[in-house]
């Protein structure tokens, strides 16, 4: 998944993976729910799911911008409209993703990029890889990025590191409240996560020039 392909996308490219997200969160809404309900407040799939409608809604005008315009403005839209810790940290991943690509010279500096944005989404969430958040799928995300693992292996890591989170023990958050029983529960975060990369790794395989 090369920085400039991504760079480079056309509208109708971005706006396929826009609808590819938003149904991948549409049909796990309550799957995510499920999972929240366990350590939280069992609304993530809900959120999820009104700030990818949020997006899909605005998707002609979001896919019409340049991709670092584009990631900025759906950050901010998510940040609006999905409730608790999500919106930030989503937002932020975006929002940073968007202005680090604005300095993109070379293809291969993408994951470098990209792990400045999951820096940012760190920092915002005064958290760590192993504190059983989305960080836990997305740092190996960028991981096998950089070590350019085609888009098959790249989503079935993410899904990997989703389903590991169920034996850590939750240090931020919500579900930091119940101490040892978060442990044998699938964070929600990390699981949206899973499925969003799923769903773009796909959508690009299926879609990306030969």
């Amino acid at each position: 998944m090369s920085g400039g392909f991504l760079v480079q996308a056309e509208p109708v490219l971005l706006m396929g993976l826009i609808e590819a997200c938003r149904a991948t969160i549409a049909a796990n809404s309550d799957h995510l729910c499920a999972l929240d309900r366990a350590i939280g407040d069992g609304d993530h799939g809900t959120n999820m799911r009104r700030g990818c409608d949020a997006v899909s809604a605005d998707e002609a005008s979001v896919s019409a911008l340049p991709l670092p315009d584009a990631l900025e403005k759906i950050g901010l839209m998510l940040v609006m409209n999905i409730g608790g810790a999500a919106g930030p940290l989503y937002g932020t991943l975006l929002m940073a993703l968007g202005r680090e690509l604005r300095t993109l010279d070379d293809d291969r500096d993408f994951p470098t990029v990209l792990k400045q944005a999951i820096d940012a989404v760190a920092r915002r969430g005064r958290s760590h890889a192993g504190d059983k958040t989305l960080l836990d799928v997305l740092y190996p995300v960028q991981d096998a990025l950089a070590h350019c693992s085609p888009l098959t292996d790249i989503a079935r890591q993410a899904e990997h590191c989703a389903e590991l989170t169920a034996a850590m023990k939750a240090m931020r958050g919500r579900a930091s409240y119940l101490g040892d029983r978060s442990i044998g529960h699938v964070d929600p975060g990390a699981s949206s996560c899973a499925l969003l990369t799923t769903a773009i790794c796909r959508y690009l395989e299926e879609h990306r020039p030969a």
